[in-house]
């Protein structure tokens, strides 16, 4: 993405290639339900959500990937340690070294 667009904070679908929501109590619905459905309408193949399940415990992330033959994201993945993934691109995310506030 060219440096001007940095800062923008919507894009079109075609140029998203991982969304990453963070569940609160305030935008669990949104984030789970219309958030997932609206990212799959606009073409977006890969969405996590990251969620604290407990306090004092590190996230768990949801990895979802856009299933060609439903249109819809379909679950592929639940990490609580670690997010290890080599799709849309290999990350590795120990998510015990996140800091809990």
């Amino acid at each position: 993405m060219p440096r001007r667009d940095w800062g923008r904070r919507n894009f079109e679908g075609k140029d998203v290639v991982l969304a990453v929501e963070v569940i609160s109590p305030e935008s669990e619905a949104r984030d789970r339900l219309t958030k997932t459905h609206k990212y799959a309408a606009a073409g977006i193949q890969y969405y996590w959500l990251v969620e604290m399940t407990e306090p004092d415990q590190y996230p768990s992330v949801e990895v979802f990937e856009l299933s060609a033959d439903t249109g819809m994201h379909q679950s592929i993945g639940l990490y609580r340690d670690r997010v290890k993934v080599d799709k849309p691109y290999p990350i590795d995310i120990d998510l015990t070294a996140i800091d809990n506030l």
